[in-house]
């Protein structure tokens, strides 16, 4: 990163403002505005189709955009194109091998592409092989490994030269459950020193390793939050209970607090109360008293799904 950026700009590793990108006459990508700070894992999220790939491809500078500016470490990735890339990693969703050499040859070449010097370079490869688990694997022809390998080999290339940014498309598609819980805990790793761009449709990809979360909907951007807070986005407070003797339904509703009572069957139901009053523990006393038999009360959680639905269901853009 240039000696000369302020403390202030050295912490946004990357700044893209107000991206669009067309194919002929379909508008794809509209005015898009994103940050990445130093240290931060960021999930793009949407459904197939959203726009995510497209403006993967403009961030790392393999699309032009229509309009619109991005910096990457403070350098413009249109006026500097060589000098901003060589702050970016890249992983496309195809990894880009040449399946006909080891995976050493292939990373040394990776190395040179992106102009390290070759006393830089062993140190660089031990490093990325340790760091990436392919140190097993170091001799072997690409074309021999498994997915999971070949993934592991794709982020290798992007993170040799240690770059800034590390942008990752669907870095865990059609990988084993296994792999993906190896390959999640190095984009958290990665996330510790630089800054990482993932695209995903896997709402557990986002729970696993993103400090933050963007949504794409129609190539528009329609929703950005931590990804703590997206979790209780449009939250709602409330719990389901057993009872194995339940009274009519109006008697529990009549229970101060209690929104509404909704059977979910005989002796299953679920309850929605007000934010500041809730009415568990005079439940519980109720219960008790009146040999309702309270045998289960679980709170309400909303999944990562439960949201995302939500979320891209009220955008009408």
């Amino acid at each position: 990163m240039l000696a000369t950026l302020s403390n202030a700009t050295q912490q946004i590793t990357l700044s893209a403002r107000n991206l669009t990108r067309s194919f002929g006459k379909r508008p794809v990508i509209h005015d898009l505005t994103l940050e990445l700070k130093r240290g931060e894992v960021l999930g793009l999220l949407g459904h197939n189709g959203a726009g995510k790939s497209t403006t993967l491809q403009m961030l790392t500078g393999c699309l032009l955009p229509d309009s619109g500016e991005i910096d990457i470490c403070g350098i413009s990735l249109q006026k500097n194109p060589a000098i901003a890339k060589s702050h970016i990693g890249y992983l496309p969703e195809s990894p880009p091998l040449y399946r006909e050499l080891s995976v050493e040859k292939y990373l040394l070449f990776a190395a040179r592409l992106r102009g390290m010097k070759q006393d830089e370079i062993s140190d660089a490869l031990i490093q990325v092989l340790q760091r990436c688990g392919l140190e097993p694997v170091r001799s072997k022809m690409i074309s021999t490994l498994s997915k999971g390998y070949q993934q592991r080999v794709g982020i290798a290339q992007a993170i040799i030269h240690k770059p800034d940014v590390i942008i990752l498309d669907e870095p865990t598609v059609g990988l084993d459950p296994a792999q993906i819980r190896d390959i999640r805990h190095l984009i958290r790793e990665l996330g510790n020193t630089g800054s990482v761009i993932l695209s995903t449709h896997l709402l557990g990809e986002v729970e696993s390793v993103c400090d933050r979360v963007e949504i794409m909907q129609n190539g528009r951007l329609i929703y950005g939050d931590s990804s703590d807070r997206m979790q209780h986005y449009g939250e709602v407070f409330g719990f389901t209970i057993s009872l194995r003797h339940p009274p009519a339904l109006i008697e529990l509703e009549s229970i101060a607090g209690i929104e509404s009572v909704e059977q979910l069957s005989e002796t299953e139901f679920r309850i929605l109360h007000t934010q500041d009053n809730n009415p568990g523990s005079a439940l519980l006393s109720l219960a008790a008293e009146k040999g309702w038999q309270l045998t289960q009360l679980t709170p309400l959680h909303a999944t990562l799904e439960d949201v995302f639905v939500r979320i891209t269901s009220e955008d009408k853009s």
